[in-house]
């Protein structure tokens, strides 16, 4: 019997040595969002010196750090992101080159990618995450996200994992033997979390026109913020529901003990919470810790629109920026300033419209800037980002309504979203519409 507790004793490195026995030139992927490689982040600054040019790939930065942030790093760091967080935006918005923007979709992010670095000759380093070894097996497990980590660690060409006994032990497609690693190193630090964020007057308004598209038996993917926490508190009446999603949130927990969802009318893995990461407070990552009710899958599987459209009555909830009158929808960027990403919107939402009696439904408040713009507007800002194309958008909801789009013509697309536009831009939407020749 192998002695996997020996190999795990060769294989283990101090942080530093570690990070000196990287190439001077090479892509090194990070775990994502509440499984980024905390040690390596915030420490790989103080190592500038000994490297020639690094590309950071990572997603969604949950903290602050210095080699993607600190100006005196350009040329040495660059940290490639699929989805921004506070940080990066701070670090675009002044202009650093130290962050750059990779425009995806959630469930073709890491083959697009791999495939990108290779075709470049780059050197590929996957460090990230894990939960502890067991010692009887010699497996660890990558803990709360699986969005790109296993398809990475499988074509990297050196793997660092970075033991962190704070991480919980997930059931799913999560298991990397030590076999697999060239180096292990120990890093102990909760993992990232965000608060939960109570719904206002607007976001129920928005949430009580959606919860009335939500039937019993119906699987839901539900995106983060004030408006999918305010739906889900008006689903708890609800029966049956399952739980298929990009992002395991702590509004299911919720739905779960209240006892609308119950994961066994689902057509595809029922009885079975199915996600690729989790997001949310240590309260939910301890209810995740060990759970056999659910199964966390790698995104190129969770998120393929062919896959979430084998559950029947699937229902898309995620939320956007802008909308124009012809239906693109705006999720990620002001302007040309990149603000967020795309992540699994549009995945989720072609995915929802191909399940037979599925929704995919675009969230936003009628107003942004306290009231002062329009969300509905035109045309898109130069620059903009189409998140959702119009060919693809099916259902919009604000708090004075939800209107579907799906076949409609530019003109009676128009007219539906100028009715649920804030009342104070209506006649200047009419009038533009008018002028653009929309009706």
């Amino acid at each position: 019997m192998a002695d996997w507790k020996k190999v795990h004793s060769e294989k283990m490195r101090s942080m530093d040595d570690a990070i000196r026995a990287l190439p001077k030139n090479a892509a090194i992927i990070m775990g994502m969002a509440s499984m980024e490689s905390q040690g390596f982040m915030s420490r790989i600054h103080e190592f500038a010196d000994h490297f020639e040019y690094l590309k950071v790939l990572s997603c969604l930065n949950m903290n602050s750090y210095q080699f993607c942030e600190d100006p005196q790093y350009e040329g040495r760091f660059m940290n490639e992101n699929w989805f921004f967080g506070p940080s990066n935006r701070q670090a675009a918005k002044k202009g650093y080159r130290l962050v750059d923007f990779i425009p995806n979709n959630l469930h073709q992010a890491g083959g697009n990618k791999l495939q990108a670095l290779k075709d470049q000759g780059a050197t590929i380093v996957y460090w990230g995450p894990v939960a502890p070894m067991q010692d009887a097996t010699g497996f660890f497990n990558l803990g709360l996200s699986n969005v790109y980590e296993g398809e990475v660690i499988e074509a990297a060409d050196i793997v660092v994992l970075e033991v962190n006994k704070k991480i919980p032990f997930l059931h799913g497609d999560t298991q990397v033997h030590i076999s697999q690693a060239d180096m292990l190193v120990e890093f102990d630090a909760d993992p990232p979390s965000i608060p939960v964020l109570d719904p206002g007057p607007t976001e129920k308004e928005i949430a009580a026109h959606i919860a009335r598209l939500v039937g019993d038996g119906t699987t839901l993917q539900i995106g983060i913020g004030g408006i999918p926490n305010a739906v889900a508190a008006l689903l708890s009446d609800k029966k049956d529901l399952g739980v298929h999603t990009e992002m395991f949130t702590e509004s299911m927990i919720d739905l779960f003990e209240s006892g609308a969802i119950t994961n066994r009318k689902k057509s595809l893995w029922p009885n079975k919470f199915v996600f690729t990461f989790a997001l949310g407070s240590p309260r939910m990552y301890r209810w995740l810790d060990d759970n056999p009710a659910v199964l966390e899958l790698r995104g190129n599987y969770v998120n393929d629109p062919y896959v979430i459209a084998q559950n029947d009555n699937m229902v898309s909830i995620n939320t956007a920026i802008t909308v124009d009158l012809t239906g693109q929808v705006c999720s990620e960027s002001l302007g040309p300033v990149q603000y967020s990403g795309t992540g699994g919107q549009l995945d989720t939402h072609r995915g929802a419209q191909k399940s037979r009696n599925g929704k995919g439904i675009i969230a936003l408040r009628s107003t942004a800037k306290k009231g002062t713009i329009s969300t509905i507007v035109p045309m898109l800002p130069m620059g903009s980002a189409v998140t959702v194309p119009r060919q693809d958008l099916d259902w919009v909801a604000t708090e004075f309504g939800a209107v579907r789009l799906l076949g409609r013509t530019v003109s009676e697309r128009a007219r539906a979203l100028i009715s649920i536009a804030h009342p104070d831009f209506r006649a200047e939407l009419t009038a533009e519409a008018e002028k653009l020749g929309y009706i």
